[in-house]
């Protein structure tokens, strides 16, 4: 059964068939979700949603994109729902400069706020990192207690050895299945295989031949196909092992 260890179920883009993509997937060979949160509400209602299904956990916290909403307040929200069984994790955090429509600085404040609470938690963390690649590891650096993931993972093979050096877990998206995917592709060659995720970060990036398309869960089989190609091993081994990388890294 595969991990999908970065989805976003409560996305308005399955508000018409959610309940029944989820039942359907474990005969789709889909056993387990990490569901993070982008901002407050959004955490309530993965929390909600992990509830609801045993197969789902949650992560709570405020994307870059919702950096602008973290306070001590929010911040207090947070640490109550870490309580909760369900949650795995603080997620998903960071800095995104790609389109800036947040100051950077309010980016920074906020990510150090969550790896503040993550430290404290004694939880791991789900890191979003968008050409903010310097002061992204600037900041990890900073807090060597703390480790996660970071999903979605656009940085460089050795940008990534360096976090593999630290602790932390590298998550794969359908991205390493396009063409133009030269940099996932030397990333996912070069790392120890104990240490990479897969995921759909659904409903974006759907893989190839589904690109352009929503995305889900279901598709999840394809970046381990593409993953069992890239490393040479059976398709059944890299489900296994990926797996399991999951499972170690939010502790289930």
């Amino acid at each position: 059964m595969l991990f999908d260890t970065h989805a976003h179920m409560n996305d308005r883009a399955f508000d018409y068939d959610r309940d029944t993509l989820l039942q359907d997937l474990p005969r789709q060979g889909v056993g387990l979700v990490m569901n993070p949160g982008c901002n407050l509400e959004d955490s309530r209602l993965s929390v909600a949603l992990a509830e609801k299904y045993p197969f789902i956990y949650a992560a709570v916290g405020s994307h870059p994109d919702s950096a602008d909403e973290v306070n001590e307040a929010v911040i207090e929200e947070y640490r109550k729902l870490c309580r909760h069984e369900k949650v795995r994790a603080i997620g998903e955090i960071g800095l995104d400069y790609h389109y800036e429509d947040i100051p950077r600085e309010i980016q920074k404040k906020a990510f150090i706020m969550q790896m503040e609470l993550a430290k404290e938690t004694g939880l791991p963390v789900i890191v979003h990192e968008r050409d903010a690649h310097e002061d992204g590891m600037a900041i990890v650096k900073a807090f060597p207690e703390v480790t996660g993931v970071f999903h979605c993972y656009s940085g460089s093979a050795e940008m990534a050895r360096q976090l593999v050096d630290m602790g932390w877990y590298i998550g794969f998206t359908g991205v390493l299945t396009f063409k133009n995917a030269r940099k996932a592709i030397e990333t996912a060659e070069s790392i120890p295989l104990e240490r990479i995720v897969l995921e759909t970060d659904c409903p974006y990036m759907a893989p190839e031949p589904f690109r352009g398309k929503r995305n889900h869960p279901g598709y999840l089989y394809r970046m381990a196909e593409k993953l069992a190609e890239i490393r040479g091993m059976p398709v059944d081994e890299i489900q296994a092992i990926t797996t399991e990388n999951g499972k170690r890294l939010y502790r289930i």
